[in-house]
Formats: structure tokens, sequence, C-alpha cells
């Protein structure tokens, strides 16, 4: 559907020019809002619209005749590329709906859902799930961190929902006399870091946290139902009966998972972190994206434990434990290697945000002229009352990490850039690099001998680049 409230129509038909063809040979048709076609290939909507029918659609038109028949198309966030359109079938729709059933709700609960409608769990599990239940929703247009607990307490919440940074949003609110005043019994979603569970649990009570693990076009689900703190969920005999899943070795290097000299993949240890894949069969179906095939066959692995069976590549790097909690590690584009070491974003990203004056923190890594793999770097906001302290800084990482860990510059910034759904944006920090030529934000080096972060200046980088410092 081609429309958009600040550019003319026009305009956006010129973005069209050069991609019409490969729309069309995908199977896309492209509509405008208008009652004429503007040009070849483009269909005209307004006039159809007004000279539909008024009486409802036949039943036989509405029916629905196949479960794995799509009802709607939902783009992902784009954290890792461009969106794609991924199918979205009665059946995932339906699954989906249990969401809350699973975790015990039922029809007297008030969920809170502060999301965009676009993202799958607001959508799916949200509004599929309430209807499910025949419980109450509220919605709220964008969210609040300001807002939230008022809302809340407005509307006797007891459930909410949550993705991504959002809880983390909600600690950083100055503290309140009636934090706990509440009745919010339970919160769902995904992505909430360790480091942020345990305080929003010290700050705003016992609210049982229930992380889901999924993707909106992956085939599997975890679903962490007592709570353990840092895990996504537990896996169990039933369980690996449904959903063949296997976490399997990767090569951050080659950037593909470990092959043996049989051309199949290996499986990792107890505790060890491997690269998620799930089986596509008749109960894990695949259904892809919309448009052309090779978007779909992208995510797929064939040949990995026999010849002709196939994966869905989650390109996430999870680990399992010797009590079948399954944690995640990191996303396969955020991991990097240093020293000859995998750096894991995630797990320093939590390490940074026990520092008391750090509010936010987003790790990458960054390329050092004469080095090989990356060096680790993090963005980070200092708490409003707080300043930075390159000495705390050092020890803390110092105690914490061990060396190929340590990040070994520091960003200021004001604000971390985010996805709409709450996801941190790394592509722009990475591709900026550490030069302070061409960073307006103050920058710092971790300096061994000085046993703290100093600036990061002109001098110190030409030094790094050159090869006279090591790093």
């Amino acid at each position: 559907m081609l429309t958009c409230e600040y550019l003319p129509t026009n305009n956006l038909l010129e973005t069209l020019e050069d991609i019409l063809p490969s729309l069309q040979e995908d199977g896309i048709t492209v509509w405008c809002m208008t009652r004429e076609s503007p040009r070849p290939g483009v269909h005209s909507l307004l006039d159809q619209m007004e000279e539909a029918s008024q009486e409802p659609v036949a039943a036989e038109r509405r029916s629905v005749r196949c479960l794995r028949s799509p009802t709607l198309y939902i783009f992902t966030s784009g954290t890792t590329g461009l969106p794609k359109a991924a199918v979205i079938t009665h059946l995932q729709a339906l699954k989906a709906a249990g969401g809350f059933w699973v975790y015990g709700a039922t029809g007297s609960d008030v969920i809170y859902t502060p999301l965009p409608l676009y993202h799958s769990a607001a959508s799916l599990v949200g509004i599929g799930g309430t209807i499910e239940l025949g419980a109450t929703c509220v919605l709220k247009k964008k969210f609040s961190a300001s807002q939230f607990w008022h809302d809340c307490r407005k509307h006797n919440v007891t459930i909410f929902q949550y993705i991504g940074e959002l809880c983390r949003y909600l600690c950083n609110q100055p503290t309140a006399e009636n934090e706990k005043d509440h009745r919010v019994l339970m919160g769902v979603g995904n992505g909430l870091r360790q480091d942020v569970w345990r305080e929003f649990l010290r700050r705003f009570g016992d609210i049982r946290m229930c992380e889901i693990y999924g993707s909106t076009e992956g085939n599997l689900c975890f679903m962490n139902h007592i709570g353990k703190i840092g895990a996504v969920g537990r896996s169990n005999f039933f369980y690996k009966l449904i959903f063949k899943y296997d976490l399997v070795k990767y090569d951050l290097v080659r950037e593909e998972p470990v092959r043996d000299h049989s051309g199949f993949c290996q499986h990792v240890q107890k505790g060890e972190t491997g690269l998620l894949l799930s089986k596509i069969c008749s109960q894990s179906p695949f259904f892809g994206y919309a448009g052309s095939k090779q978007l779909t066959e992208r995510k797929i692995l064939r040949d990995v434990f026999v010849t002709g069976d196939a994966y869905f590549n989650t390109g996430d790097l999870m680990a399992e434990d010797e009590d079948d909690f399954i944690c995640f590690r990191d996303r396969v584009g955020d991991t990097f290697r240093w020293k000859g070491e995998n750096v894991a974003t995630t797990e320093v990203t939590e390490i940074l945000g026990l520092v008391d004056f750090i509010q936010e923190a987003s790790v990458y890594g960054v390329q050092v002229p004469g080095n090989e793999g990356r060096a680790g770097m993090a963005a980070v906001i200092v708490r409003p009352e707080c300043t930075f302290d390159g000495k705390k800084l050092f020890s803390h990482v110092l105690r914490e990490l061990p060396s190929y860990a340590r990040p070994l510059f520091i960003r200021l910034q004001e604000s971390l850039e985010m996805t709409s759904t709450f996801k941190q944006q790394k592509f722009a920090l990475v591709e900026s690099g550490f030069d302070p030529c061409s960073i307006s934000q103050p920058l710092f080096f971790l300096d061994c001998s000085e046993k703290s972060y100093v600036p990061l200046t002109s001098s110190v980088y030409d030094s790094i680049v050159s090869g006279q410092r090591k790093v």
C-alpha cells in the first residue's frame, strides 16, 4: 500500500521507479490511495473502495479453510539488516494467543500493553491473548516511563507486557515513595537483562517476570515459567518431543557453523555456548517471508546432521546448563573476537550496568589497524546526578572481566539509538569507530599504566593506529 501523510504521492511513486519490476517478479501488487491509476503496474484503491458493496462479506469468502494459510505479515525489527515481511499464519496466531493462558492468566486480569501493535508481542500475544482469555486490555498509544505506574494504578493493571529495554527505562526513573503501590502481579515479555531484572524486583516489588524467547518468524519458543533470573526458558523431555532444537558450534571468524569432516554440524557440550537451530518439520513449520524466496532460504541451514534435513537458523547464541535452563548469550552479529577469544556483548553490557554511575551501555566491536578481530568499545550514558569516573570503571572491569573482554574504548552519549521495539541499534556506532576527530562525544581509552580510562586524544589515537601504543 503506497501512502504517507508526510510526502506527496508523486514523490512516493518516484521511489518505485527502480524497484517496481522486481516487486512484480516477486508477485507483489502495489496499490495507491488515488481514484485513478497513476502509472502502469500501480493500482488505484479509492475508486475500488467507493464501488465496493456495503453488504457483509459472504461466509465462504471469509472462512479459514487451512490453519497454515497467511493471516497477516509482520515486518521484523531490522536489528540485523533490512526489515523483512514475516508470514504469520492462523496457526501461529492461535499459538501466540495462548501465551498469557500458559502463564496462568485468567479472564479477570487487566493487561497493560504499551508496545507498538506492529510488534508480534503486542498484536499476537497481547491482543490475541486478551481475546482468548476474555480479559481486559489497556492500550497505551506510546510507552511512557514516567506515566507507566500511574497508568497501572489508574486501571488496576495485573499484567503488563515488555520488550527490549523497556524495564530498564522504568528502573532509570527517579525513586518514588509509592513505587510498590500497585496491583501488578506479572510481567510477560522478552529481552530482560539480569542486572535490570534484579533492580526491577528490588524497586517495584515481587512481580513474577515471565520471559519468552522467540522471534516473529521463528518456529520455536522457550518460556521461563519459574522466574529464574537470566533464563529465557527451561527444556525437558516432553518439550524436546515437540520442538526439535539443537545448539551447535559456531565459528565467529568465518561466521558459520562448524562442520566436521563429513560436513555435518557439531553439538556443543552442556554449559557451552552454541548457535540455536530449530528443525523444520510438520510439528514446527517455518513459513518464511513474503517476497523473494531467497529471503526465506537465507534463514535455513540444510544438511545439518543428516543429508536432506533442514533447520531454522535463529542467529542467536545460547547455552543450556546442567539443569536444562536455557540462557541467551548474544546475537551472532553482535559477538566479536578479540585476542583469539569470543566476546559476548550481552555479558559485558550486564557487567558495565553494575557500575553505579552508568545508566545504560551498548557494547560493540571496532576494528583497530594492525590487529586481528575487533576491540571492545562501549557507548555509555552517565546517570544525570553522576559524573564519569575512569578509575572506578577501570577497577570494575579489571575485577569482573577477563582481559580480552574489557572495553578498550568508552564513548559517552546523551542517548542511545533504539529501534521502535526498544532494541539497541549499533550500526552507526560500529561504523564511526573510535576516531576523536570524527566523533564529537567524549572518548576514553583503557590505560593500564594509569590504571584508569583516560581521555582519548588525537595524539593517543595516532599512537594506537600507528602501532606505537600496544592494545
